[in-house]
């Protein structure tokens, strides 16, 4: 079809491993990636902490658990009991490393609470501290303070990179960009050009801080590539300059003291191996050991045995470099060797090649070890670059496994490439998710979808003869037929169909997936931009089969449109039912309104109409807990059942190989979270719809907490007090804002226990997020000094959740402070 091309469309990785059938490698295989995460704090480590009842006494805390600058203490003393834990911020909290009391003559004293079981304070220290790891100096003070390490890495930051011709040479680079520790590079001197820019992760062992080549006897000079560019004086005032803002460009030393320690080779010139070449990773080839520089680098080059060629395949290895076998191993891995480029014959053979050359193979004793050991397996997918073009991270799938390596076909690439042959090890591969965590591009697999309204029918006026058209979203092309709408004198039969974001969303439809929704559909055909926006909203409820259940045929009415059949996918189950939309542009408004009626939202919410200032239904008003029908009429039966008990929905069932649970891929948590557990029901919204798996586990995990909570604090639970009236829908004249609305508490946050937390929220709108919160075990203290950074890094929300989220807690602050405070 003339009218199709690859379309930038948002992509998914839920959707399509599960379109795919395929499953994601593991996270725990990317160690690069598990060591770019660390903050620097881990469990177990100690602090000196300010006593809450006495600001000038301080004791010492452990480290219990971490989310992103707010960590959970205890202190020493408690032993294993939780109930004394609190979580404090980095950025405010009065922390400091062990030792800094005595340094600054300030006291340790027992706080209250276990004084009876410390008798002899300077004993129990002894004994604690033996041993122990204290948190790090530099991330509890000064301008590292609370600040991720790999973040100190900002653009403008200088390192110096070893010259992967000659690995005695170094020279200074600048950071241009930082994604996630890997790194855009720019040589010193050249800012205004990007010819030489390199991509590299921050762990590479050829990267360094500055000051490293000179402590270790390397020479600092710019490579040969660009050395003719300015001239020897010109350099060397680029070096006076560097060590001039050495302080204000440097990174802490201590942020590669994770990185890969290189060993001693005994590799000698002269030797054969099997290589990969790293610039064109895509088959093994003969190599020798060309030059030997040190007991820690050599260099190696691709066997070339044309008379004519000009330029060799060199690069600079070490004992733990990827890419070097010793020789026969592609034999005996069943792989294919590529012959040197002039080798006489197709089938090469080692014994006659080294005989030929006069040269040995280097013993096995030179090679490291390879291990299996990794996680990966045949067809699984990840994120990997694409090593013709650095600046691409592509979708890539396993589709080869030797020892420790992978053979991965990406996916997407602007110019296809053969599968490139890459270490389990590499710091070029990432898991699946790693480019939307940082924001950076993905590039999509390569999927031809039709042009959106490439063609439209037209009819002139005086002929009357329709034209083919190109439908909506990749549906195959089809002939128009005498009831389709059409163009008449250049107009659009269908107008654009609005989101109106700010209208209110109802119990059904998620508000923040709705913001997320384009401002409008169409113009176009009828059925298929009607068709389109049912889908868009479908995909943006709580429960999308609840939302088509709502929107199904109901077999008995009459029947005065165009029957489509839709889909929708939860809990890892497909559902589809046919839905009603009509075919002319006279039914449009209509059919909207009363959509809108269907899900219990404004009537506003989409629709023909733009909803620019204010909605003239004043829907602002309502909320999630008063979605009881204020338009249309009053619903009896249970949600989902049309008149006479019969469904008209089908659900699909995946086939077992094919089902996974979907999840979002994050790098933020140590420990584990399924979204999928999440109960996605708004509050306030219809439960129990006929033929769907209601998921209670939430339920009864929050059951059992909040009877752990009676037994332990024996105290009466506290109930919390809203000016909202769930009971009745609000008249005219007592409707307030919502946002203006004050909460009226009952206890003290600052006392409230996580299962007080997760019920506070499961009484908001933001009751989905209640899972979240008693996985994390966010107590009271915890939610007064959560942030919408912290929100949104350590919860892994989209904007919009977490600023409704915030509202809530700004709510709660607010009332702490009036109540509470003094």
């Amino acid at each position: 079809d003339a009218g199709s091309s690859v379309e930038e469309v948002e992509f998914s990785w839920d959707e399509y491993l599960e379109d795919t059938g395929a499953t994601a490698a593991p996270h725990g295989s990317f160690k690069h990636v598990d060591t770019s995460l660390q903050n620097g704090f881990a469990p177990g480590m100690k602090l000196e902490v300010a006593v809450k009842s006495d600001q000038n006494t301080y004791w010492v805390a452990t480290i219990i658990t971490t989310c992103g600058q707010l960590l959970l203490l205890r202190y020493d003393g408690y032993g294993e009991d939780r109930k004394a834990d609190f979580w404090c911020d980095i950025m405010t909290a009065d922390l400091h490393p062990i030792g800094w009391c005595e340094q600054n003559k300030k006291i340790l004293k027992v706080p209250e609470g276990i004084k009876e079981k410390i008798p002899d304070q300077e004993e129990f220290l002894q004994q604690v501290l033996k041993g122990a790891c204290s948190a790090p100096a530099n991330l509890l003070e000064g301008l590292h303070r609370g600040k991720n390490p790999l973040d100190l890495i900002a653009p403008g930051s200088r390192l110096e990179l070893q010259n992967v011709r000659d690995s005695l040479e170094a020279w200074i680079v600048n950071v241009v960009e930082n994604v996630g520790g890997r790194l855009k590079l720019r040589y010193e001197g050249l800012e205004d050009s990007d010819k030489f820019d390199q991509w590299i992760f921050y762990l590479d062992p050829f990267l360094h801080q500055v000051g490293w080549a000179a402590q270790h006897g390397y020479s600092l000079q710019p490579p040969l590539a660009i050395r003719s560019l300015k001239s020897e004086a010109d350099w060397q005032e680029i070096l006076k300059k560097v060590k001039e803002e050495e302080e204000e460009s440097s990174v802490p030393t201590d942020l590669f003291k994770d990185k890969p320690v290189i060993g001693v080779h005994s590799f000698s010139e002269g030797m054969k191996l099997e290589a990969v070449d790293p610039m064109a990773p895509f088959v093994i080839s003969p190599a020798t050991v060309l030059k030997v520089y040190n007991e820690k680098y050599f260099m190696v080059e691709i066997d070339d045995l044309r008379p004519e060629r000009t330029a060799s395949q060199s690069y600079i290895c070490h004992v733990n470099s990827a890419g070097i076998f010793p020789v026969q191993w592609s034999l005996k891995n069943g792989l294919l060797l590529s012959p040197p480029p002039g080798y006489p014959g197709q089938d090469f053979d080692w014994a006659d090649y080294l005989k030929q050359c006069g040269a040995e193979a280097a013993p096995q004793s030179c090679f490291p070890l390879l291990t299996s050991d990794h996680g990966f397996k045949e067809n699984m997918k990840l994120e990997a670059v694409n090593p013709v073009d650095p600046e691409e991270v592509c979708i890539a799938t396993v589709t080869k496994l030797k020892d420790s390596y992978l053979w991965l076909q990406l996916e997407g690439c602007k110019k296809p490439i053969p599968d490139c042959i890459v270490s389990v090890e590499s710091m070029n591969i990432f898991p699946a998710g790693w480019c939307e965590t940082n924001g950076y591009q993905l590039r999509p697999p390569r999927k031809a979808i039709v042009n959106k309204q490439k063609k439209i029918a037209v009819v002139q006026p005086e002929k009357q003869i329709l034209s083919s058209r190109t439908v909506h979203d990749g549906l195959k092309n089809q002939e128009l037929n005498s009831s389709d709408s059409v163009v008449i004198n250049g107009k659009y039969c269908c107008p654009k169909i609005y989101f109106n974001h700010r209208c209110f969303s109802g119990p059904y439809l998620n508000k923040g997936r709705i913001a997320e929704l384009p401002q409008s559909v169409g113009p176009g055909n009828c059925v298929l931009v009607l068709k389109e926006v049912l889908t868009l909203l479908i995909n943006a409820a709580y429960k999308p089969s609840r939302v088509l259940r709502e929107l199904q045929l109901d077999e008995e009415a009459a029947w005065h449109g165009h029957g489509e059949t839709l889909k929708a996918k939860y809990k890892g189950k497909s559902y589809r039912a046919t839905v009603e939309v009509v075919r002319t542009a006279d039914r449009v408004a209509d059919f909207c309104r009363k959509t809108c009626i269907k899900l219990e939202c404004c009537p506003n919410l989409f629709g023909p109409q733009m909803v620019l200032d204010k909605c003239s239904e004043n829907c602002s008003v309502l909320t999630k807990t008063k979605y009881t029908h204020y338009y249309g009429k009053r619903k009896n039966k249970r949600i989902g059942r049309p008149p006479g008990g019969h469904s008209n929905l089908e659900v699909a069932m995946k086939k077992p190989n094919k089902r996974r649970k979907r999840r979002k891929h994050f790098f933020v948590h140590k420990k584990k979270r399924s979204s999928a557990s999440v109960d996605n029901t708004p509050a306030g919204s219809p439960q129990g719809s006929g033929g769907e798996e209601e998921d209670d586990q939430d339920e009864s995990e929050l059951s059992h907490s909040l009877a752990q909570d009676r037994d332990k604090r024996k105290r009466k639970l506290r109930t919390f007090s809203f000016s909202d009236d769930e009971n009745k829908p609000p008249s005219p004249k007592d409707i307030k804002m919502e946002v203006a609305e004050k909460l009226q508490l009952d206890s003290n946050p600052l006392e409230w226990s996580v299962a007080d937390v997760v019920r506070f929220l499961k009484s908001t709108d933001c009751a989905p997020l209640a899972r979240i919160f008693l996985d994390q075990e966010i107590d009271g203290q915890a939610l007064l000094l959560l942030t919408l950074p912290t929100v949104q890094e350590c919860m892994d929300l989209k904007l919009g959740p977490a600023i409704k989220l915030c509202h809530h807690i700004e709510r709660v602050k607010l009332a702490f402070y009036q109540q509470f405070a003094n």
